[in-house]
């Protein structure tokens, strides 16, 4: 999503540039006629007055009518949102959230290192007193920025508040040090930002100041925060052209050229290295929700522990000094891949800006400048993440223990666990085994059971990772010496590849895949065989993969493009051309001549011929509340949509931004929609909700129970202001720390993301809300993501990593409809919510999707190749727009109106299916703006009709005078 920024502007003034035009034409013309009419040429005073107010008068009704059309034409979606009535949560859903919040991050905390057992520090005697150093611990993040920014109408509470909740007394002279230094940090916006990190130089550090901290402690914490936002990916060069931020000192420079924001700056690393001269017992907490560079805790032995506390949204600190004092046992696992150098990811050549530089065909002028077609490889295909280390390490590319620091699933405990792994069996298609855990420490604590494959490979076949999450899952709190048991379910569906190559479709091949339950995704508990005597190919109805509706197949051979991917073949020989960067910055020919956007793309070359065009404004006299739970193949749908009028049609797909729009003809008030993945946000009221913890700290729980929670307290909060549907949950993939958007992303492996996700999506269910899983397809960087970008992906990791979440999602809430909200990007050289395969063939005939699917935030002619026409017969539904620009349908054809018909059966069946429907129709309510519309056009038309009656009144009086004077002087 976007916020409001000078295009929304400059779209909302290209929107009601008619109407401003008449009122500005109408303002000119009764002033010259004003200054026309007198008395050099009309000598009739008495007709110059009348001329004059009649003038005006119709001046006005001209400007009235202008407005009028104005208001309740392009701005009445924009008005009505803005003062749609304000309602806010109940004090009880605020005390759950809250809570809520809590028991997530308790969860989340990943401890990453804690030598000679640290941690817990007790709360009384000499480690009551604690130095909290680092700017970040007086302004710590919360979460991100853009959609997914917290409201700031509730309180919050922050990390020392954490620490003195728990017991700690903290230095307060630090603390003072640190907020008279700043009390704010660069401002990460959607599209600028500056990245400057508050840190006070070392030597500003006086010596009275660092004796004051040593005689109130010897324990010190260090804190480093990092924020990320939408719009802008984080820096990979601090030092490059178009990155903003203030030194700390006039005598260094914080970043030298080539280091990146997800490592130390040198004002930090001095600070750290003078903590660590002065403290023998330091614990490191590291605020972020990106991956980051951790190494420099090798040079530091005085740095005993690391915690891991990912953004906690408003209340969620409160973990942190549960955490530290023992009262909690951590058991967050990492939902990404720690590397001692994060250059060292297949991506990292392959991630941002680059141009395409033979394309000034498809060039677009916006408020902004030039904007020209971009493109991004994926060139790792699937060996993303952990799938990425592991592969390489086992194939001898690379040394495991000199790349990765912290592997995927990795998280430390107080106390010790054993976990057990029993016989596998088979029965049909499911696998199934039990783990039993047992805490065999002294602490109560929680445990992850985390279950990979390792298939059989064929060097040069279907590319494989040798270790691939396929099912996890989190015990209750067991006590020292209980056990519980886990039992493990999966498919053999979910053993197989996607050969895109050859079969064409997922192939599970014939061998032993080792099935293994590790305790993180590099260290193997144990492990067992299964053995799979014959290769199943699912590429029959009868037999597809994952409970398909019809068999996948190759769907997007053009999507893979000029793009060679890494392989595993020869032990990943290929590994150091195919990561290079791009050499080649041209569009292909062949990418050209299908390559459209708002300045070549023709709706009627789309048309098919032999479409009929549909009944409209039919008189059947149904409601849509009638229609709630009715199958979306009943024929009862064509009658309500034969009752359709084109224009009900158009309003429904054009204006839904923020909103699902009224069609009072059938007794559809108008829904709100809002923002975003940790909390509710009502752009236009300013109403919000409590901001729950980030879904990386969700990721890291490992606990779908939670998961499921936290879209239970959505769609409560949801109730409460009123609200139909959520933009969220994010399900794009963690592919480089780097990304802008990670916090309101889950993690690098589609498993973990898909099911957190699923249990958010059927939480809100719950309460009849409809959640728009985001952002449909390969949106995983912010960089010129609305710059017409071309994202080239081999079939493979589209269907195995990056649409999986996707994937998991529908199928899981199959029967409850959902909507899903598509990506701004190009998915090859198709824009995502234009591109029929993804929206249609795949999501709604291969997977069964039933819903409505809405484009990112719409600002057509502004981006360039946003178009109703073109996105109608892609498959998308609705239009994410406030403002009238190309969001509504032009081409009026036969296959233009089937697919308008299409699209508001999606909206409404989703629709009437919501809480809104629950308890029949809802009553529909006229906007107060309206109303004051209404009464504003009586006292204009009363007063405007006053004032003309008075002018001919007057007109009549002095011409009666003057006949009278004139007959009076004739007498004499």
């Amino acid at each position: 999503m976007l916020g409001i920024n000078m295009d929304d502007v400059i779209a909302v003034i290209k929107s009601i540039r008619v109407e401003l035009i008449v009122v500005v034409l109408a303002l000119l013309l009764a002033l010259v006629i004003t200054v026309a009419i007198n008395k050099h040429t009309v000598s009739n005073r008495n007709v110059r007055k009348l001329t004059h107010s009649t003038t005006w008068v119709v001046a006005a009704v001209a400007i009235v009518a202008a407005v009028s059309t104005m208001l309740s034409g392009p701005l009445s979606s924009m008005i009505t949102m803005t003062t749609a009535q304000k309602q806010h949560l109940s004090q009880q859903s605020i005390d759950n959230t809250n809570k809520l919040a809590v028991e997530i991050e308790r969860e989340g905390i990943t401890m990453l290192q804690n030598n000679n057992h640290m941690l817990p520090l007790r709360t009384s005697g000499a480690t009551r007193n604690l130095n909290v150093f680092g700017w970040a611990s007086t302004n710590p993040v919360y979460g991100g920025t853009g959609s997914g920014a917290l409201d700031t109408t509730y309180p919050t509470t922050s990390l020392l508040d954490s620490l003195h909740q728990a017991g700690y007394r903290t230095n307060t002279d630090l603390s003072k040090f640190y907020t008279d230094y700043s009390t704010k940090r660069g401002a990460i916006e959607v599209t600028k930002a500056d990245w400057t990190l508050p840190e006070p130089p070392a030597a500003q550090y006086s010596d009275s100041l660092m004796r004051g901290a040593k005689k109130f402690s010897s324990t010190a914490m260090v804190v480093i925060s990092r924020i990320g936002g939408e719009g802008t990916d984080l820096p990979t060069d601090m030092n490059a052209k178009n990155i903003t931020y203030k030194n700390n000192s006039k005598q260094y420079a914080d970043f030298t050229k080539g280091q990146h924001y997800l490592e130390l700056d040198k004002s930090e690393h001095d600070m750290v290295d003078l903590v660590a001269k002065n403290f023998e017992n330091v614990v490191l907490v590291y605020n972020g929700a990106n991956a980051f560079n951790l190494s420099f805790l090798r040079q530091y032995p005085q740095i005993k522990s690391a915690l891991w506390v990912p953004h906690p949204g408003q209340a969620g600190f409160k973990a942190l000094g549960e955490v530290l004092n023992g009262s909690v046992n951590p058991s967050g696992k990492t939902s990404d891949t720690f590397l001692y150098d994060l250059k060292n990811t297949p991506s990292w050549n392959n991630f941002g800006d680059f141009a395409y530089n033979n394309v000034k065909e498809f060039e677009i002028q916006s408020a902004r400048g030039l904007r020209s077609p971009r493109f991004v490889n994926y060139v790792e295909g699937i060996y993303v993440g952990y799938r990425y280390y592991e592969s390489a390490a086992d194939e001898g590319a690379i040394n495991y223990d000199d790349v990765v620091q912290y592997p995927f699933g990795y998280g430390l405990s107080y106390t010790n666990f054993t976990q057990r792994m029993g016989d596998i069996s088979r029965s049909g298609d499911k696998v199934s085994f039990d783990v039993t855990v047992t805490n065999s420490g002294s602490r109560p604590g929680k445990d992850v059971v985390e279950t990979y494959s390792t298939p059989p490979y064929t060097d040069g076949g279907v590319e494989k990772a040798t270790a691939n999450l396929v099912a996890f899952d989190k015990t209750k709190e067991l006590k020292p010496g209980e056990s519980q048991n886990i039992h493990v379910t999966f498919n053999t569906a979910d053993l197989a590849s996607y050969d895109y190559r050859g079969a064409k479709s997922y192939v599970l091949d014939a061998g032993d895949y080792g099935i293994s339950i590790r305790s993180d995704s590099h260290h193997v508990i144990a492990s067992r065989n299964l053995s799979v005597a014959q290769a199943v190919t699912y590429d029959k109805a009868s037999n597809t993969h994952d409970g398909d509706k019809v068999a996948a197949t190759n769907r997007f051979d053009d999507v893979a493009g000029n793009v060679t991917y890494l392989s595993r073949a020869n032990r990943f020989e290929n590994e150091r051309t195919s990561t290079a960067a791009p050499s080649d910055y041209a569009m292909p020919d062949k990418v050209k001549r299908t390559f459209y956007n708002n300045g070549n793309y023709d709706p009627k070359k789309f048309d098919k011929p032999g479409d009929k065009m549909p009944t409209t404004d039919a008189k059947n006299g149904i409601r849509l509340a009638q229609m709630r739970g009715k199958s979306y193949n009943d024929p009862m749908w064509d009658k309500l949509l034969d009752q359709l009028s084109i224009k009900e049609m158009d309003g429904l797909i054009a204006n839904g931004g923020y909103q699902n729009a009224a069609v009072p003809s059938i007794g559809k008030p108008r829904m709100s929609d809002v923002d975003g993945p940790a909390a509710l946000k009502d752009n236009f009221t300013g109403v919000g909700s409590i901001g729950l913890p980030s879904n990386v700290t969700v990721a890291c729980t490992w606990n779908k129970d939670i998961a499921r929670r936290f879209g239970d307290a959505i769609g409560r909060m949801a109730r409460d202001m009123h609200i139909s549907g959520w933009y969220a949950p994010s399900v794009n993939i963690h592919r480089s720390p780097f990304g802008g958007r990670n916090f309101e992303y889950f993690s690098e492996d589609p498993l973990l993301t898909g099911d957190m996700a699923a249990g958010q999506v059927l939480g809100a269910a719950k309460h009849g809300i409809y959640s728009f899983t985001k952002h449909f397809a390969l949106n995983e960087q912010e960089v010129q993501r609305n710059g017409q970008l071309c994202t080239w992906s081999n079939e493979q990791a589209m269907r195995e990593i990056y649409l999986k979440p996707f994937e998991i999602v529908v199928k899981a809430s199959l029967g409850t409809p959902q909507a899903i909200m598509g990506s701004f990007n190009y998915v090859g050289n198709t824009y995502a919510s234009g591109l029929n395969s993804l929206n249609e063939t795949v999501l709604r005939k291969e997977w069964g999707f039933r819903g409505f699917i809405v484009t990112d935030y719409f600002s057509g002619p502004n981006y360039g190749y946003q178009n109703a026409d073109q996105l109608i017969r892609g498959g998308t539904d609705v239009m994410l727009a406030s403002t009238q620009t190309t969001n509504h349908v032009t081409d009026l054809s036969a296959t233009s109106v089937i697919q308008m018909r299409r699209a508001a059966k999606n909206v409404l069946y989703t629709t009437v299916n919501s809480w809104m429907f629950e308890h029949g129709e809802p009553r529909a309510q006229t906007p107060t703006w309206k109303k004051a519309m209404y009464v504003v056009w009586v006292v204009v038309a009363v007063v405007l009709v006053a004032l003309e009656a008075l002018a001919i009144r007057r007109f009549a009086r002095r011409r009666k005078e003057a006949r009278n004077a004139f007959e009076s002087r004739s007498r004499c």
